[in-house]
């Protein structure tokens, strides 16, 4: 009863908040995949993952060749995908996105099908997924509060959705921000992205957080957003222990060793380091000293323990990369967190961002920042089949088929041109 019997792949999209970064804008909707694996005795398990066509039609070429394939055979599972996915130019795709670039096509494809049967594996043994991972070493998986700019709300929109969350542009409002989904959700740690305003302006931001959250470790993200020199003139400014990382300030492994040689400030990356192809030229120049993981593009949850074994041989920390993402996502990083000890820093999500939810019983609840992994078979959740139809339905009609932050912000500013670096 372990062979697969079908497979459907269902595009979604949700509302997502006008949240600034280096490149532009996010748009109204934001665009996932749901993958669903079914076996002979109608058992099935669930996958999530990007959005955008190219994901979309990879994986709907990829179903059929899946079927009557083992699901415990994922190494048989992976080379059928090598051999039938379309290898584009390694080198293509959005920079936005590390996840979708060429180079990545066969992991992240493969890591969608992987969460699926590893949820159905689960579910057939009656195991959650972190014991099919080797168990779990802790009972809950911490997450960092994800702060963004953003506008009051999308002005190139017909729908009247208005976030929770309002603007946020200045220093007083992030701290506004920060404040609120603390209250929220307990997190214990802080994240800001940026590479949005003058480097300076966000520092005063971070300074801001740091008196009004004294014990709460802080990290910045330009996205690659700030060139070499500019990184090198803004060291100074960060002494004094106010950040526990510094997240892609440079674009790129070169430019990361420049900085990692002129400070001791551990640097941390999800763009110049997205698979193991970038490992060994990262390693040789110490340009990151955490990597932050993203199963979705890596090649599953497996994957994301090879690396983990990878870090702990050269002593580089581990965090978790996130995008746009429902509670699908949320669990299979949460089970993968929980089986890798030596994954010790808050991940990242964007989950409180998100309103919209695929899984039965809306979103999953977050406990002093942090989620419990649970002991139901699989991933531990299921299906909401009436909430999925709706959100195909808002995939239908939302006109967006690949996520573009610089288009969106033309529409805001019309000589933007997401030059990265910007400062």
């Amino acid at each position: 009863m372990s062979r697969i019997e079908s497979i459907t792949v269902t595009p979604i999209a949700f509302r997502d908040p006008p949240l600034l970064n280096a490149y532009g804008v996010h748009e109204a909707w934001a665009l996932r995949t749901i993958i669903e694996v079914y076996t002979e005795n109608g058992v099935y398990g669930l996958g999530e993952s990007y959005g955008d066509e190219q994901t979309i039609s990879q994986l709907q070429a990829v179903a059929p060749a899946l079927v009557g394939m083992d699901i415990f055979n994922l190494n048989a599972i992976r080379h059928r995908i090598a051999e039938v996915v379309e290898q584009p130019d390694p080198q293509s795709g959005l920079e936005i996105a590390p996840g979708t670039l060429g180079a990545t096509t066969v992991p992240r494809i493969f890591s969608a099908f992987e969460v699926a049967c590893l949820d159905l594996i689960g579910k057939l043994t009656g195991r959650p997924v972190c014991d099919l991972l080797g168990g779990k070493v802790r009972d809950s998986v911490d997450y960092s509060a994800y702060l963004f700019y953003k506008f009051e709300r999308h002005r190139f929109t017909d729908d009247t959705w208005v976030d929770k969350w309002g603007e946020a542009l200045t220093p007083e409002q992030i701290v506004a921000q920060a404040k609120m989904m603390i209250d929220e959700y307990g997190f214990g740690s802080i994240k800001l992205k940026a590479g949005v305003f003058e480097p300076e302006a966000e520092i005063e931001a971070l300074r801001a957080l740091k008196q009004a959250f004294p014990n709460h470790p802080l990290r910045i993200d330009p996205n690659g957003g700030w060139s070499v020199e500019t990184t090198k003139r803004l060291l100074p400014l960060f002494e004094g222990g106010l950040l526990q990382y510094l997240e892609d300030p440079s674009p790129g492994k070169e430019a990361m060793g420049q900085v990692s040689a002129a400070t001791d400030i551990p640097l941390a990356t999800n763009m110049c380091v997205i698979g193991t192809f970038d490992l060994k030229r990262a390693i040789e120049l110490d340009a990151v000293q955490v990597i932050l993981s993203d199963h979705h593009y890596w090649g599953g949850l497996r994957a994301t323990q090879d690396l983990a074994a990878v870090c702990k041989i050269y002593d580089i920390g581990l965090s978790m990369h996130s995008n746009s993402h429902l509670g699908i996502s949320l669990m299979a990083m949460t089970h993968a967190a929980a089986a890798i000890d030596n994954l010790t820093y808050a991940c990242d999500t964007h989950y409180p961002w998100q309103e919209e939810e695929v899984i039965k019983g809306g979103k999953i609840k977050f406990e002093n920042g942090s989620v419990r992994v649970p002991d139901a078979p699989g991933l531990g959740v299921e299906l909401d089949r009436e909430a999925l139809a709706v959100l195909a339905e808002n995939y239908r009609t939302c006109g967006i088929r690949a996520r573009d932050d610089v288009k969106e912000m033309q529409k805001y500013q019309p000589e933007w041109s997401g030059k990265i670096p910007r400062f």
